[in-house]
């Protein structure tokens, strides 16, 4: 897993989120920021026979593996957006374009002048969110002892106190618990909700974003960490959204 695609995604600008990548001028690669996959400039990809410059093939990426922006950000959690599932299903046929006749047959009926409503509640909340950023920003702007808060992770199925963690308590945190490097295993596995955060969030490294493990491919991994309860570092993995499985267990996979 790239562990800075968190913050890659919570820094991206508006334009970049809408995008769905950014472009990363030091390494000279294309960042998807929904998985991390990394295009390389210059290099010449293939597919379907059609080869791409790094840049298209990003874009033809993001829509073959997640669709559309859009969608995937319409994906997240509700406490990350602050959208009610009828304000997402409201703005996915805004973005189609249809008429507010044809969303209210397709949402079973109402009255136009409810459409109407909403579209207008989403365009005020869209005002705030500018005004709120553009105060954030000035806020930020003199605040020189402001704290550095570590980001949630995008699929987390909480975000609250929990998360408020800033970056200098994160690496007390886990030089804390991993006594032998933070390679090795850890000497035990607290009992405070805030630093278990901290120390799945660490051990999400250990994972490949891109490939499917085994229930004992994971166990093996998770022994390297806490050898005498592997079983509940992998269960709070499933809880906390780091990563998803299938019902009988045979594949686990990271959330993206």
């Amino acid at each position: 897993m790239d562990k800075s695609i968190s913050d890659l995604f919570w820094n991206a600008s508006i334009d970049e989120l809408k995008k769905g990548y950014m472009y990363d001028a030091q390494a000279e690669e294309y960042v998807c920021l929904v998985c991390g996959e990394r295009f390389t400039n210059g290099i010449v990809y293939q597919h379907e026979n059609v080869l791409y410059e790094a840049k298209k093939y990003t874009e033809l990426h993001i829509a073959e593996q997640h669709t559309s922006m859009l969608h995937y950000l319409l994906t997240l959690d509700k406490k990350l957006t602050g959208l009610t599932d009828l304000q997402k299903e409201l703005l996915f046929h805004f973005h189609e374009g249809r008429s507010d006749n044809e969303i209210l047959k397709l949402m079973g009926g109402g009255s136009a002048s409810t459409i109407r409503n909403h579209r207008f509640t989403l365009r005020e909340k869209m005002k705030q969110a500018k005004l709120f950023l553009a105060l954030m920003e000035l806020a930020d702007s003199k605040s020189d002892q402001r704290p550095k808060f570590v980001h949630a992770h995008r699929t987390a199925t909480m975000v609250d106190e929990r998360y408020a963690v800033t970056e200098e308590e994160r690496v007390k945190i886990l030089h804390q618990y991993f006594t032998e490097g933070l390679d090795g295993p850890i000497s035990e596995f607290p009992k405070k909700e805030k630093r278990k955060i901290v120390i799945l969030t660490h051990l999400m490294q250990r994972f490949d974003a891109q490939k499917r493990y085994t229930e004992k491919e994971v166990n093996e991994i998770l022994k390297t960490v806490h050898d005498d309860d592997y079983v509940t570092l992998r269960r709070y993995l499933i809880e906390y959204g780091f990563m998803d499985r299938l019902p009988d267990g045979s594949a686990y996979w990271v959330m993206k």
